[in-house]
């Protein structure tokens, strides 16, 4: 699959997108965590390429009118929808995950995102994302390697078929992904 810059890829498919009529949400962008730092135990910040790549989702994201922003209660997810959440003057609606019921997590923001309208962006992790696109109709996914920080899934929820894209926004991720993982 051929990756695009997410500033004109989703501009374009937003385009292309904004004729079907009926869609709560109109469009949903997810994506993981930005770089988190080595030290910090279970609730780490963005390390500093983390806060490039929150600042860079903020810039890619800009002109799609988001209105709504769904997060996890760690703050690597929080930090990383901080930018584009301030200079939209929003507040994320947090998730809060509960240990050992990943599935129920996953559900739970399906829910949340579902009873949304507009464009909605979703920040979670690398064993959330893909589950949650599926949650939402779209198609059944590897997860994301514990190294990958640059994808953005976008989904256009009501179209019939289902729409979605995979794109990639700031520096690719710095190591290489792994074996039987995005």
């Amino acid at each position: 699959m051929k990756r695009l810059p997410l500033l004109s890829a989703v501009g374009l498919l937003a385009t292309c997108l904004a004729g079907t009529a009926g869609a709560v949400p109109d469009l949903v962008i997810v994506v993981r965590h930005a770089e988190k730092a080595a030290e910090g135990g279970s609730d780490p910040a963005l390390s500093p390429a983390g806060e490039q790549r929150a600042h860079a989702l903020a810039q890619a994201v800009a002109g799609l009118r988001v209105n709504a922003i769904v997060t996890t209660q760690y703050q690597r997810t929080r930090a990383t929808a901080a930018p584009l959440a301030q200079a939209l003057g929003l507040q994320p609606q947090v998730i809060e995950t509960r240990r050992g019921d990943m599935p129920g997590h996953v559900q739970a923001v399906a829910d949340a995102v579902r009873a949304l309208t507009g464009t909605v962006l979703v920040v979670g992790h690398s064993n959330t994302v893909t589950p949650l696109l599926a949650a939402l109709g779209g198609p059944a996914l590897r997860e994301l390697c514990e190294t990958s920080f640059h994808h953005a899934f976008v989904l256009q929820p009501a179209a019939a078929p289902l729409r979605w894209a995979q794109l990639s926004y700031g520096a690719p991720s710095a190591a290489p992904p792994e074996a039987g993982c995005l």
